[in-house]
Formats: C-alpha cells, sequence, structure tokens
C-alpha cells in the first residue's frame, strides 16, 4: 500500500511541472484563459485551448499575459526579441536569454509566434523546389449539335514558387475550336507556354529573365519563342494589392508557314505557300497586377508591349483581364478576357485576335 502511495505521489511530482507549464492570459473584465499562444499581429492574439480549441482574443481586451513557452516577438523596426512573455504597467517584458529583459510596447508589436509557427514561418522563406507551390487549373468546354457541329476547349494553368528573395512562375494555355459540320475545320487553335524567374535585390526593385513561346494557326504563326531579361518594380505591394512594372529587352524568334499569299503577276492571280521566318531584338514593357476584391474575388490584369528595336514600327501587345471568384476553398468559376495584336500579321491574317473564356478553377497548394 505505502508502495503504491509513493509510486503515485512521484508521478504527481513529475506531472505537476506539466501542469503548471502552460500561458495565462488576463482579460480586463476578469476572465483568466490557460492554454498555449500560438501567434497574434498586435490586434488579435491566438491561445490554444484544451476545451475550446483556438481561440481569438483582442489584443485591447487583455490585462496580462504570462507564458511559460518562449515567443517570438517581432517589433515595427522590425527586430525580432526572443523569449518568455510577461506584462507589466501596460508593456510587453521578454526574458531574453543575451539581453535580459527587453521591453516592448503592445502598439509596437507587429508580429507574435511561438516555436512552431516561427518554425513553419522560416521553413515558408526558403522552401526547397518541391514544396512551397500555389497555382490554379481552368477548364472550360462547350460543344453545339444541330445547324452548327462545333467543339470548344479552353484549358489553362499557372504555378508559383515564392521565397523571401525569389519567385518562379510557370504558366501555360490552349484554346482549341473546330467545326465539323461539313468539312472538318479548325476555328481557333492558339497554345501559349513559359516562365520566369525574379530575383529581389531590396524591397522595391527585381530582376527577371523569362522565356515565353507561342504557337497561333490563325495567323500561321508555326512557334514565337521570346527570351527576356530586365528589371521589375513593385509599385504596389499589399495584402490586397500588387503592382509590378516591368521594362527590359528580348531576342524574339518566330516561325511563320503553312500560309498562303498572292502571286499577282499570273492570271488568274495564284495562291502559293510561304515560310517565314523573324528575328530581332525588342523591347519588354509591361504591366502586372492582382487585386482582392471583396472576399471572394480576385482581378488579374497584365499588359505587355514588345517594339522592335531593328524594324521601328512594328511591334507586339498582349493584354488580359481576370477574375476568380471562390465557391469554395478549392473551386472557383472564372472569367478571362484576352487580347494579341501584331502590327505585322502575314498576308491573309488579321493583326488581332480576341480572346473570351469562362469555366472553373480548381486552385492548389503543396
Amino acid at each position: 500500500m505505502l508502495h503504491r502511495i509513493g509510486l503515485l505521489t512521484l508521478i504527481a511530482l513529475f506531472s505537476l511541472p506539466l501542469a503548471l507549464a502552460a500561458d495565462q492570459v488576463t482579460l480586463k473584465n476578469g476572465d483568466r484563459l490557460t492554454g498555449t499562444v500560438v501567434k497574434g499581429d498586435g490586434t488579435t492574439l491566438v491561445l490554444h485551448t484544451d476545451a475550446l480549441g483556438d481561440v481569438t482574443i483582442q489584443f485591447a481586451a487583455i490585462q496580462d499575459i504570462k507564458t511559460d513557452q518562449e515567443l517570438h516577438i517581432t517589433v515595427k523596426n522590425g527586430k525580432t526579441i526572443v523569449g518568455p512573455v510577461t506584462t507589466s504597467d501596460g508593456k510587453i517584458e521578454v526574458a531574453t536569454k543575451t539581453a535580459g529583459t527587453v521591453e516592448a510596447v503592445p502598439a509596437d508589436v507587429t508580429l507574435i509566434r511561438n516555436d512552431a509557427e516561427q518554425t513553419a514561418y522560416e521553413k515558408s522563406l526558403h522552401p526547397g523546389l518541391r514544396h512551397g507551390w500555389t497555382g490554379g487549373a481552368d477548364v472550360g468546354f462547350s460543344i453545339a449539335r444541330g445547324n452548327s457541329e462545333t467543339e470548344n476547349l479552353a484549358l489553362a494553368f499557372d504555378a508559383a514558387h515564392t521565397s523571401l528573395n525569389d519567385k518562379l512562375t510557370l504558366y501555360a494555355n490552349v484554346l482549341d475550336t473546330k467545326n465539323d459540320l461539313s468539312t472538318p475545320t479548325t476555328v481557333a487553335s492558339l497554345e501559349q507556354g513559359g516562365l520566369r524567374y525574379d530575383r529581389n535585390f531590396d524591397s522595391r526593385m527585381f530582376v527577371f529573365v523569362a522565356g515565353d513561346f507561342m504557337s497561333n494557326a490563325l495567323q500561321f504563326l508555326d512557334l514565337r519563342q521570346v527570351y527576356s531579361g530586365g528589371f521589375g518594380f513593385h509599385a504596389i505591394k499589399s495584402d490586397k494589392t500588387t503592382l509590378d512594372l516591368l521594362a527590359g529587352v528580348n531576342y524574339t524568334h518566330e516561325t511563320y508557314s503553312n500560309g498562303t499569299e498572292v502571286v499577282p503577276v499570273t492570271t488568274p492571280p495564284t495562291f502559293v505557300s510561304y515560310g517565314v521566318t523573324n528575328r530581332y531584338v525588342a523591347l519588354t514593357l509591361g504591366d502586372e497586377l492582382t487585386h482582392k476584391l471583396g472576399k471572394s474575388t480576385n482581378v488579374t490584369q497584365n499588359l505587355y508591349f514588345y517594339p522592335n528595336l531593328q524594324q521601328t514600327g512594328n511591334y507586339r501587345a498582349t493584354f488580359n483581364l481576370g477574375t476568380v471568384t471562390k465557391i469554395s476553398k478549392w473551386l472557383g468559376w472564372q472569367n478571362q478576357f484576352g487580347a494579341i495584336y501584331v502590327s505585322n500579321p502575314p498576308t491573309g491574317a488579321k493583326s488581332d485576335d480576341i480572346i473570351i473564356t469562362t469555366g472553373l478553377n480548381v486552385t492548389f497548394s503543396h
């Protein structure tokens, strides 16, 4: 019996520090919450409790905080203070290992993280190439039968790998429309794809390199390859809106073939096939905008202008405007408007193409 009492006492003594090792938050109304401080932003504090799970508390309602765990406190000047936290006289006191007790005014606190949150944050700043990807895929399809027999398929994909100092972006899209009513013909066939790498060298400026590829059957374009490099400027960078301005140079290699042109010297005029390859240096000028419209809709817009430096007066331009409205966490409805303009298209082709698509959007993160 004595042996059993001694064993229970020993277990209780070892369990006592674990029971006491908890964070406490006392509210101004006298309520006291016990748990584990997870994170905060100077306005709110998230406390994990056994009974209620994560509880979000307004900082203005807090009277005192006392933690047994170390917290990472980031203040407005960018400095991070690490240690157990207590409050005294309206100030936050952090018991650091190297500098002793350091005080901070709650109004100056921008971020609060426990060790687990800080580790996850630091890992997100430098993710491996296999991790840290976000993006989405769009799909739209239509079919008509009766007086017309058309099929239309629109697919798009984009993915971005973002770390603290750089960003890798991939994209691809396909538009294919066919008319099978009499003689099967391709009404539209457009394929685009590319990648871009951005590297920040301060909070506003970055450099970029990119490769873009396009095929457009209606303009008799077999393949256009554009290799760009230049500088970018983060004109707006907030939680709701980002606006980047781009300026650089590019080398363009494009091949047109399988088209037709008129030979007027024959009677009657005849049509012959031709092939044209263009190689030239051009400027790359553009802007990229993203904006959160309300809680569920994202708006994206980009405009690129490519004036030919070797044949002045010739240029290309592209414009895209799109929206994605969330239906669920991973599913949304997308609408896209695009315009492609070429100042010197081959004979028989128009200088501009307008593309409007709508359909479902599936987002992902890894």
